[in-house]
């Protein structure tokens, strides 16, 4: 596919920068989209790379920088990377697993300029927290939490949804909100990496995803909403069980877009398992032209690509069609529709994964081949 220059109103300028500062991290979660250690630490970019990202970032419009990773603690630098952020006038968001964020580096990083902390859990109760991270790590998260908001930084609990917790979803939010969440993100898995291998073990059961919408409903009548002094609580529902996609980062590279440790650039943070994309990288190519110009970030923008059904679907300026990466990884083909959908003919694929989803979850750890 040849590179195209959009027309001027075809491409708004990028709203987010997901910076995945490594892959290294010391958690094992079964539906993580990072299986293996993807970017060895070796091909990391060093931090005037990272600090050049930002500072092109930037200049083309993004105003928030999430540093990621894999766990971005593992950085040494982090303090410096954040406050380069922040002085480039953007909002710097720490996303971490909270293991090693103790009280002081917490504060270190509030003064050097991070914003807010979104912190992931991975249960309410420390066994089975535990037991899905693959380390005894949850009496450390709960830790790293109350570091947090010690420091004055706004928290935000992201906690995956699947078979094996989505039954405590109210207590789960009840922890969330003793911890002094100001949002809670419970977002059912998302079907990549080790997911995807473990889908079946993972997918909820109709019955399951029904009574934690409820138990959501119920916190939030409790709770309050934001903003009249109650947490925010975004709830993402599986969408196997839906009838139409919901749309994926808001359209393919229309607001948001990802470096990764080694500083290829994507539209979105799963769009490395569609392997017929070329693969743009910051070192070798400007981000603002890797926005506008490169064939990855043009291949599904708008709606001129769809064909049949999402072309003639009069939702298709509201979903996008759905998922690529989702179509790639079901069909071999991201141009099609997203097979969730009712309309699309490669829907009988997600009714037999339903079908094939296990009593119980069994993370399949012969995968994790960690180096």
């Amino acid at each position: 596919m040849a590179d195209t220059a959009p027309a001027a109103d075809a491409a708004p300028a990028p709203f987010g920068l997901l910076a995945e500062l490594t892959h290294r991290c010391p958690l094992h979660c079964p539906y993580c989209s990072n299986p293996l250690e993807l970017v060895a630490r070796a091909a990391e970019l060093g931090t005037d790379q990272w600090c050049e990202v930002f500072a092109q970032a930037r200049a083309l419009g993004v105003v928030q920088i999430h540093l990621s990773g894999g766990e971005p603690l593992a950085r040494p630098d982090l303090p410096e990377l954040a406050a380069h952020a922040r002085g480039l006038g953007a909002y710097v968001n720490l996303v971490t697993s909270g293991v090693g964020l103790t009280r002081e580096r917490a504060l270190l990083l509030a003064e050097r300029g991070v914003d807010h902390v979104q912190l992931s859990l991975q249960d309410a109760d420390a066994a089975d927290g535990d037991r899905v991270a693959g380390a005894r790590v949850h009496a450390a998260k709960l830790a790293a939490a109350e570091a947090v908001t010690a420091a004055g930084l706004p928290l935000t609990v992201n906690v995956v949804l699947h078979r094996a917790n989505i039954d405590r979803t109210e207590r789960i939010v009840d922890l969330a909100v003793s911890l002094g969440a100001d949002r809670i993100e419970l977002a059912n898995t998302q079907f990549y990496g080790w997911g995807l291998r473990n889908r079946a073990a993972l997918l909820p059961t109709r019955a399951q995803l029904e009574s934690s919408r409820d138990a959501v409903a119920r916190a939030r009548a409790r709770y309050g909403a934001a903003p009249d002094g109650g947490p925010e609580i975004v709830h993402v529902v599986a969408d196997h069980y839906a009838d139409r996609p919901k749309p994926c980062m808001d359209g393919w590279a229309r607001r948001q877009l990802t470096v990764t440790p080694a500083g290829d650039v994507l539209p979105c943070p799963a769009a490395s398992v569609i392997r017929t994309l070329p693969v743009e990288n910051v070192l070798r190519r400007p981000l603002a032209e890797i926005w506008y110009a490169s064939a990855s970030f043009n291949a599904f923008r708008g709606t001129e690509w769809m064909s049949g059904p999402c072309r003639s679907c009069p939702q298709r300026h509201e979903d996008f069609g759905g998922c690529r990466c989702q179509a790639f990884q079901l069909t071999g083909d991201a141009a099609r529709t997203d097979p969730v959908c009712g309309l699309s003919p490669d829907r009988p694929l997600v009714d037999a994964a339903l079908a094939e989803a296990g009593p119980e979850l069994r993370p399949n750890y012969a995968m994790r081949v960690l180096t």
